[in-house]
């Protein structure tokens, strides 16, 4: 091996002790606590097999890079953060949310928590829809059979309910009179009793619960719009200019000598 090689190998190897150690100074201070240092690692070895460096200087300028590009991820998650919390702070105030939702509605019931209009998803609602359509209908069925006049009319009804309505129905006749109030009625196990149920008690939450769900897309959309937290977006805004503007001067400036040291070296 010549001294010249001998030279360039030991340039090569000063460079890469060179490149560890800016390394290790830049993302100690960029690279939080609580963050992934391999996966800032792993964006540094990226942006230097893209760039290919050679010199403090121009390393230098990719680890700024590297930089700028994780704090703008960090940025992202900000914003996502920002979101989270200004829509827990709608929801956990109980806020008149829903109420705005439907002002232009006219509504015969109170609206549902807006937590369960924000948190349930097509498909949660799609099945609660199912869910009242098939108890509905065995509570119309076990009307029917209590106005037959049929003798067995009372054990065919309450043999037709669903076992949650039956259970409820049970429930009732368990209650003890003294405990109720003065608007709720003592039930006695008799077809009449049983009507009476059925009618004033189970088939209006039917109703109630169709048009609660009906309205759970403009209350999901009306407190989304509402924890919008705008003004903590704008701060966030304009970090991130200031990111893109960092991004695009350093950006510029490696390129720039990269370009100056093609152009010095011999053909």
């Amino acid at each position: 091996m010549t001294d010249t090689d001998n030279t360039t190998a030991g340039r090569g190897t000063d460079l890469t002790r060179f490149n560890a150690v800016t390394h290790g100074i830049l993302s100690r201070y960029t690279v939080l606590p609580w963050e992934d240092a391999g996966e800032y690692a792993a964006l540094v070895q990226t942006l230097m097999d893209e760039h290919a460096p050679k010199g403090p200087t121009e390393t230098h300028l990719v680890e700024e890079l590297a930089g700028v590009l994780w704090r703008k991820r960090r940025l992202r998650m900000a914003e996502t953060a920002s979101h989270r919390g200004a829509l827990y702070d709608r929801i956990s105030s109980m806020s008149v949310s829903a109420r705005g939702a439907l002002a232009h509605i006219r509504t015969r019931h109170e609206p549902e928590p807006v937590e369960h209009a924000v948190k349930a998803s097509d498909a949660d609602t799609a099945a609660e829809l199912a869910d009242i359509d098939e108890d509905e209908t065995l509570t119309r069925r076990a009307l029917e059979l209590l106005a037959n006049g049929r003798k067995d009319a009372y054990k065919a009804a309450l043999a037709a309910l669903r076992e949650d309505t039956r259970g409820w129905w049970l429930e009732q006749l368990d209650a003890d009179p003294e405990d109720l109030d003065d608007d709720e009625h003592a039930f006695s196990p008799t077809a009449a009793d049983l009507q009476h149920f059925l009618e004033d008690e189970v088939l209006p939450i039917f109703s109630k619960r169709r048009e609660q769900l009906h309205h759970r897309p403009l209350i999901r959309e009306q407190v989304l719009a509402e924890a919008l937290p705008l003004f903590r977006l704008e701060k966030l805004s304009r970090y991130e200019v200031f990111l893109d503007r960092k991004l695009e001067r350093t950006l510029a400036m490696l390129l720039k000598l990269k370009d100056l040291r093609q152009s010095a070296e011999p053909a």
